[in-house]
C-alpha cells in the first residue's frame, strides 16, 4: 500500500503520520520527491482502514499495490534511485561503463587491464576472482589470491571494483570491493541475498538464464527487505532456443524495468552473446535503448584468456565502444 501526502505538508505532520502506521506493526518507507511525498507501506495493510488514512488531512490518495515485490516497486519510489559506488553514480541520469577479464589470472594481467580500461573511458573495472563454471574441471578463479590481485588493481588505477561472490561463507573477503555482484546461477539464492541486505554495499544482481523479470525483482526485493536499497539490476541475456549467440539478448527488459522499479539497469553484452565481434553492437542498443550502464569483458589477450576469452574484447576496441556508446547517448537524450 501506498499513501502520497499532500504538497505542503511539515515534517512534523508526516513523522506523526509514520509513528501510527508503526503501531500496526508496518514498515514504513519515505520516498521524498521535488513534488510528493509517499510513505510505503510494507507488511500487513489488512489492518489499516484504506478510508480513514484517505480521510487525513495531509493525505492526497491511497493506492493498494498489487505486484508482489514492493520496495522495489517505482509505485513505492517515483523518483530513479541513484547508486554510489566510490566516485562513481549510476541511475538517474548517470551512466556508467564497466570493463575488465571475466576472471583475474595475475597481477600484470589485472593491473594493466585495469590502466588501459580507465584511460580508454571505463568507471568501474570488473574481475572474477571466484568463478562459477559448468564444469568442476574448468578453471574456478584464483579465489582469495584473486581478490587480493584486484584490491592491488584498484589502488593503482583509481578504479572502483566489482566482483562475484559465490556464498555467504566469503563475504567477509568482500569488505573492501565496492560492488558485489549476484551472478545468474545465484539470482535465486535467498540465503546469500538476504545476508548481502543485511549490508550497505552496492549490490549487482544479474537475471537468471531463465528467469522473468519479476522474479529478478522479487530477488531484488529480498535484498531490499534486509535493508539495503542499493541494488543495480543487471539483464545478461536468457535462455532460449536460439544457439548461435551464448544466451538471447532481452533489450526489452530496460525499458520494462524503467517503467516497474526506480532501480538502475545495466546490460551486460558479453555473456548475452557470447561473441566479442556482438558486443560492440549490443553494447551501443543497449545504450540507446535507455540502460544505466554497460558491463563488459575485456582481456589484453583474448586468444589465451583463461576464461571466456571468445567474448572478450581487447582494451583498444573497449576504447572504440566507449566513445561510440558516449555519442549514442547524446543522441538520444
Amino acid at each position: 500500500m501506498i499513501a502520497v501526502l499532500k504538497r505542503g505538508t511539515t515534517a512534523e505532520q508526516t513523522d506523526h503520520l509514520i509513528r501510527w502506521l508503526k503501531t500496526m506493526n508496518l514498515d514504513v518507507h519515505v520516498s521524498s520527491g521535488q513534488e510528493v511525498t509517499v510513505l510505503g507501506l510494507v507488511g500487513d495493510t489488512s489492518r489499516v482502514d484504506m478510508e480513514l488514512l484517505t480521510s487525513l488531512e495531509i493525505v492526497d490518495s491511497v493506492k493498494r499495490v498489487s505486484e508482489p515485490f514492493k520496495q522495489a516497486n517505482r509505485k513505492f519510489h517515483p523518483n530513479d534511485s541513484i547508486i554510489e559506488a566510490g566516485n562513481v553514480k549510476i541511475g538517474g541520469g548517470f551512466f556508467a561503463m564497466i570493463a575488465g577479464p571475466c576472471s583475474v589470472e595475475s597481477s600484470e594481467q589485472i593491473i594493466g587491464i585495469a590502466n588501459e580500461v580507465k584511460e580508454g573511458g571505463a568507471d568501474v573495472l570488473r574481475g572474477g576472482a571466484f568463478k562459477p563454471r559448468t564444469s568442476p574441471y574448468a578453471f574456478q578463479g584464483l579465489k582469495e589470491q584473486g581478490l587480493k590481485l584486484l584490491l592491488e588493481a584498484k589502488k593503482v588505477s583509481g578504479l572502483p571494483i566489482i566482483t562475484e561472490i559465490m556464498n555467504v561463507r566469503s563475504l567477509a573477503l568482500f569488505e573492501e570491493v565496492d560492488i558485489i555482484q549476484v551472478g545468474a546461477r545465484n539470482m535465486q539464492n535467498f540465503d546469500l541475498l538476504q545476508e548481502l541486505g543485511k549490508t550497505k554495499k552496492p549490490i549487482l544482481l544479474k537475471r537468471g538464464l531463465a528467469n522473468t523479470l519479476q522474479e529478478l525483482l522479487m530477488s531484488a526485493e529480498y535484498i531490499m527487505s534486509e535493508g539495503n536499497e542499493n541494488i543495480i539490476l543487471c539483464e545478461r541475456g536468457i535462455r532460449t532456443y536460439e544457439t548461435y549467440t551464448r544466451n538471447t539478448l532481452d533489450l526489452s527488459a530496460v525499458p520494462v524495468l524503467h517503467e516497474l522499479t526506480h532501480l538502475p539497469v545495466v546490460v551486460d553484452p558479453s555473456h548475452a552473446t557470447g561473441r566479442a565481434q556482438l558486443v560492440p553492437s549490443m553494447a551501443l542498443a543497449a545504450a540507446a535503448c535507455g540502460a544505466d550502464g554497460i558491463m563488459v569483458e575485456v582481456h589484453n589477450n583474448p586468444s589465451c584468456a583463461l576464461c571466456d576469452g571468445a567474448q572478450s574484447i581487447t582494451p583498444a576496441q573497449f576504447t572504440q565502444l566507449a566513445h561510440a556508446v558516449k555519442r549514442v547517448r547524446e543522441a538520444i537524450q
